[in-house]
């Protein structure tokens, strides 16, 4: 079987074509749905290569009966001998005449990404001595990967500012072939960056007076097509540095979305665009000092809360064992009124829970005038129990399902008077 004749290298824009079916193949069945692919003889249909996704549309075909059948393709790929393959959720049989309806929008915005990314690699290398060293061509954005230091935001602004005066001038965006030996030779005279590993005559793209590559993709027949170019950000990456960009009507839409958006947080803070920098700003300030000031009255109220359960539990034999769980205060108010407690009044032992949520946190604390290790209490007591925890000497924590929170409390008890006991034990002897 000889492979299908790539209409879109001689024709973009081409968007219907005939064909015929050269060959079938099933590709997986599930519960009774099967899914196929279907090779032409000619096809517009672009396979996902090179960065760029595949096309989608319609393959369009007269059945027996005189009645018409449109058949979705989902998908396009091309096989290692260079067949291509279109995937379809209805067969049809080898020889069955069909047109195929690309989806334009589709493929336009795909070209208009592609030529950009041409453009903006060429810029890129020609401004910073920057190589592109990979392209990918997203749903929403496209990126390209440069290997470069970072780069400062004025550069980024110029390299921008380049690339739409060149897309302003309307440049010829030209697709060629040159045999394998003249393409190396470009290569060793520096007129090309980089070739394909493969044999046969190359397809190179070249934009006037600014880049020759050699590429497969599809691309418009102008700088112009391209619509304009926005940067949309950078982040380092292994190599380099990844730049993520739109164009043409994606560049619109970006621009659209992002003034819908300055527009509503222009309204939140009654604010115009311009100003707000400085209302987020004050914005900022006013929940940082906002934290401050209720941390300060958490504080406060821990204190508080830590003064009335000393009152409330007496000291009984040199220890006063304070016991309590919440559910509504969260673990680390817990931890704090524990912390508090136990510095404020001496000779205090804390055993304090939050069950705010699914499994209770429990904190141990003592006052500084005991002397055993709550870290090393806490452990041994969640390890009968098969669980983990610990923490320091003055106070340590662990997490347990709510129904075994009973049987920690005692263990950690029994724990605490046998080592106030044995110190006490020591300190007589």
């Amino acid at each position: 079987m000889s492979v299908a004749e790539r209409l879109y290298y001689a024709d973009s824009f081409l968007k219907a074509f005939t064909a015929a079916v050269s060959d079938i193949r099933e590709l997986s069945r599930a519960e009774g749905d099967a899914v196929w692919q279907l090779a032409l003889d000619r096809t517009a249909f672009y396979p996902t290569s090179g960065g760029q996704p595949h096309d989608t549309g319609v393959l369009r075909a007269i059945s027996r009966g005189g009645a018409a059948l449109d058949i979705p393709v989902e998908s396009v790929e091309e096989d290692e001998q260079g067949e291509i393959w279109h995937l379809v959720r209805k067969p049809l049989t080898a020889g069955t005449h069909v047109e195929g309806q690309i989806d334009w929008h589709r493929r336009f915005d795909h070209m208009q990404q592609h030529t950009g990314q041409h453009l903006l690699s060429a810029v890129f290398l020609r401004e910073q001595q920057a190589a592109t060293v990979s392209f990918h061509l997203g749903e929403t954005s496209s990126t390209i990967d440069l290997t470069c230091a970072p780069l400062a935001h004025h550069t980024l602004e110029r390299i921008e500012r380049l690339a739409n005066e060149i897309i302003a001038e309307d440049r010829p965006v030209a697709a060629h072939l040159v045999s394998r030996a003249e393409a190396e030779a470009m290569l060793a005279s520096g007129e090309l960056r980089k070739l394909p590993e493969r044999s046969g005559d190359i397809r190179l793209i070249e934009i006037a007076d600014c880049d020759r590559n050699a590429c497969g993709g599809t691309h418009v027949h102008s700088t112009g097509q391209i619509g304009g170019l926005l940067l949309r950000g950078i982040e380092k990456v292994t190599r380099g540095m990844r730049v993520e960009f739109v164009c043409g009507l994606r560049a619109v839409g970006a621009a659209r979305a992002d003034f819908s958006i300055l527009s509503q947080l222009s309204a939140s803070l009654s604010a115009g665009a311009p100003d707000l920098p400085s209302a987020v700003e004050r914005l900022k300030a006013e929940v940082k000092s906002g934290a401050k000031e209720h941390q300060r009255l958490i504080e406060q109220l821990a204190d508080y809360h830590a003064a009335r359960l000393a009152v409330e539990v007496p000291i009984e034999h040199g220890l006063r064992l304070v016991q309590r769980s919440w559910r509504d205060r969260d673990s680390a108010y817990i931890r704090l009124l524990a912390s508090r407690l136990t510095t404020a009044a001496p000779s205090t032992v804390a055993i304090l829970s939050s069950e705010e949520t699914r499994s209770a946190r429990v904190f141990l604390a003592r006052s500084i005038d005991f002397d055993f290790n709550c870290g090393q209490l806490m452990k041994q007591s969640l390890a009968a129990l098969g669980l983990r925890g610990g923490g320091s000497a003055d106070l340590a924590q662990g997490d347990i399902p709510p129904d075994q929170l009973g049987m920690l409390r005692t263990s950690l008890v029994e724990a605490i008077r046998a080592a106030i006991g044995n110190s006490r034990d020591s300190q007589t002897s």
